[in-house]
């Protein structure tokens, strides 16, 4: 039996985020076939539509984040407005906003109004500190998210400040807890017919994010602390500088540091106790890397990687941007950049989707939909709502 390609078809979502984590999710949704009809603001929308690179005087960070979905303007401030948008949350399977915690209740629109008004529907929402706890109703953006949740403290060198990510980590990583959380509870409702609320914050996405480094503290009462680029669990697993640059070397366990050793060739490596398990390396690191460097050192990034890949040891260059983007297996098998047709800008190039499936491949189904441009069609198929009616609301200010 042939498989339809959209995995999420007839899932609809109703997106009143904006920016970066909601969006983020919601165009993860989108790629995998559900239809996503976003709400935004009339006279201005979606504040990235603002945001730089732009092509055609209109934003690629727009389109990237919000291919394939469709737009419709409500003015949740107008009481026709509020009942619009009730009537669109009873045809929908998912809402998903990013605002912070309480503005849906100002505005009479909170979860438990929606959940009397669809029992159904998953309500998803992404906010600095989470929908509970002392730090709620504050403001959250990534890097709050970062500095809060601990990853500042330990990004960057010795020497540096506490450094932010290179980029917006923290959204990304709450698009993604909350997307895994929607289709988590698509599925309960499977089972319950009953809908529910998932509660995602930057802040706990951050801190879910540092894997073991925390124990160091719960284990050990000591405070993990900046490291530059090695890792705290194991060695060699880091930078080492090379003749034209910078080459990373990962070896996680005995039998990958018994190849290295017998590849690199590097004086008394085999024979030094201090280097003889990964616990006793991790220890020594630092007159290890002194060692590897002297033989990195010598040689030329390319042909570092060559030779050890050869032998089945972990290294590789440090690629900047461009590197990646005219990479062959990156860029182009692996489908990690994407072209679209987008009204306006003619072929334009997007970030591809990471997720990979036999069947049901995600990838944009469409371009970026442009403000309240979809306002007729949506209110006709969902509402039942004429032409002439639309244009009456769109004069009184309710789209």
């Amino acid at each position: 039996m042939k498989l339809n390609p959209d995995a999420l078809l007839k899932i609809r979502v109703l997106d009143l985020s904006r920016v970066l984590a909601g969006p983020y999710c919601t165009m993860l949704l989108a790629d995998m076939g559900a239809e996503v009809i976003k709400l935004e603001v009339p006279n201005g929308g979606d504040d990235s539509r603002e945001f730089p690179p732009f092509k055609e005087g209109e934003s690629i960070y727009y389109v990237n984040l919000n291919r394939g979905k469709r737009s419709i303007t409500i003015n949740l401030k107008h009481p026709e407005g509020k009942h619009l948008f009730l009537d669109l949350v009873k045809k929908c399977d998912v809402l998903i906003e990013n605002f912070r915690p309480g503005t849906m209740d100002r505005l009479g629109l909170g979860y438990e109004v929606i959940k009397k008004e669809n029992p159904r529907l998953i309500y998803a929402s992404i906010s600095g500190f989470g929908q509970t706890g002392p730090y709620r109703s504050r403001p959250g953006y990534d890097i709050i998210g970062q500095a809060m949740g601990g990853l500042m403290s330990i990004t960057g060198w010795p020497d540096s400040p506490p450094t932010r990510a290179g980029t917006a980590i923290g959204d990304i990583l709450s698009a993604l807890f909350c997307c895994i959380g929607i289709l988590a509870a698509l599925q309960i409702r499977e089972s319950t017919g009953r809908g529910q609320m998932v509660d995602v914050a930057l802040v706990d996405s951050i801190f879910a994010s540092l894997e073991n480094i925390p124990q160091k503290v719960l284990i050990d009462d000591e405070i993990p602390t900046r490291i530059g680029n090695r890792y705290e669990f194991v060695y060699p697993y880091d930078s080492f500088r090379a003749a034209d640059g910078w080459v990373i070397i990962g070896i996680a366990n005995d039998s990958i540091w018994n190849r290295f050793v017998d590849t690199s060739g590097i004086i008394n490596l085999a024979d030094e106790k201090r280097f003889s398990t990964n616990h006793r390396r991790v220890e020594n690191h630092e007159s290890l890397k002194l060692l590897i460097e002297g033989w990195t050192s010598t040689m030329k990034v390319m042909d570092i990687v060559s030779l050890l890949n050869e032998h089945r040891i972990p290294a590789c260059p440090i690629y900047n941007l461009r590197d990646v983007l005219e990479d062959p297996h990156i860029a182009v098998a692996r489908g990690m950049t994407v072209e679209i047709d987008q009204p306006g800008m003619g072929r334009v190039s997007l970030l591809g989707n990471p997720v990979k499936m036999s069947e049901t491949n995600p990838s944009p189904r469409g371009p970026a939909p442009i403000l309240g441009g979809d306002n007729d069609s949506v209110l006709q198929e969902l509402l039942g709502i004429s032409k002439a009616k639309t244009d009456k609301l769109r004069d009184e200010g309710v789209l």
